[in-house]
């Protein structure tokens, strides 16, 4: 019995989005133009179910190339109001499209210059005869054998939300690179799915001294970038790279002192290298095989680029490993 009733659940909720089909129109097309000429933000707002379902859209969004907030009704009229810029577009949600608490807030958007988008399953209503756009959301039926509880109207109106989140993120050319910059504390599977580009330093980050330098000079280096490590140059080719390890190694043979060592005793030369091109997961395996935990990544001329460090590499203060 259960089990057919959870099965009619969902071909309701099926039903529900199904029927979006016939009523996506042009208004679709003007939301979408609306928001893709908006230099601000999308302000989406929303009361009870129809505000959980647009904090979801909005956080859809923010991940996926549309600046995007939540503005709670009431909080809105009791000061939050000023978050919102005139040139923010408002995604307003109500199935009704009576909402009380939308009625309050939106002649005071409006005031303020905004546009208006609504998400409503009645397009007769006032809140779709006020607004600039009107997203229809209508569904044949609620889930709930009551028809009280929003059921399969909230689903339709999560599924409206993601249709119009997909569109501007073909539109806007958002890429799978641009998802992973907004995602950094994603899973370690997809961090290590990019290019070593992509995590290295580069620039003032990289610690380097030239072969002329003095032994202090690198140690100085090494604790100021406090990588582990420092690479030795000649102009823009690494010759050779000195480590705590190394320090430690020479320290225990000298009889703890450094007396008397120069930067040419020190270094290992021709260290390991790799390219910008390979994946992160490569440079890890480099890592583990050799039991490092620092690499140069040198152009296809030779040239250093950059350096990879296994904190960078895994995501630092993101990964917490249990020993």
């Amino acid at each position: 019995m259960s089990i057919e009733q959870a099965k009619e659940v969902l071909r309701i909720e099926a039903e529900g989005i199904t029927a979006l089909l016939d009523q996506i129109d042009a208004d679709f097309e003007k939301a979408v133009a609306l928001i893709m000429a908006c230099p601000a933000r999308v302000v989406i707002t929303g009361i009870g179910k129809s505000g959980l379902i647009g904090q979801k859209i909005a956080a859809t969004m923010n991940s996926t190339g549309t600046p995007a907030l939540f503005l709670h009704p009431v909080e809105a009229m009791h000061g939050d109001l000023g978050m919102v810029d005139p040139q923010d577009v408002i995604l307003a949600i109500s199935y009704s499209g009576e909402t009380a608490e939308l009625s309050l807030l939106l002649p005071n958007l409006k005031k303020r210059g905004a546009k208006i988008i609504a998400m409503t399953g009645n397009p007769f209503s006032s809140l779709a005869l006020g607004a600039d756009a009107v997203l229809k959301v209508a569904v044949p039926r609620e889930a709930c054998p009551l028809g009280l509880a929003p059921t399969a109207s909230t689903t339709a109106a999560l599924a409206m939300g993601d249709a119009l989140a997909v569109v501007l993120l073909n539109l806007k050319q958002f890429k799978e690179s641009d998802f992973r910059r907004n995602h950094p504390a994603g899973s370690l599977g997809e961090r290590l799915r990019v290019n070593v580009a992509e995590v290295m330093l580069t620039g003032a980050a990289v610690p380097r001294v030239f072969q002329t330098a003095t032994l202090p000079e690198a140690i100085a280096e090494l604790n100021a970038k406090n990588l582990g490590a420092v690479l030795v140059m000649q102009e823009e080719k690494v010759t050779g790279i000195l480590t705590d390890g190394d320090l430690r190694r020479f320290i225990s043979q000298g009889a703890g002192s450094l007396t008397g060592l120069t930067l040419a005793d020190t270094i290992t030369r021709a260290p390991k290298a790799i390219t910008p091109d390979l994946l992160a997961a490569d440079a890890l395996s480099i890592m583990q095989r050799h039991e490092i935990t620092f690499l140069p990544v040198t152009d296809r001329h030779g040239s250093l680029a950059g350096v990879l460090h296994l904190q960078d590499l895994l995501g630092k203060g993101e990964f917490r490993f249990l020993v």
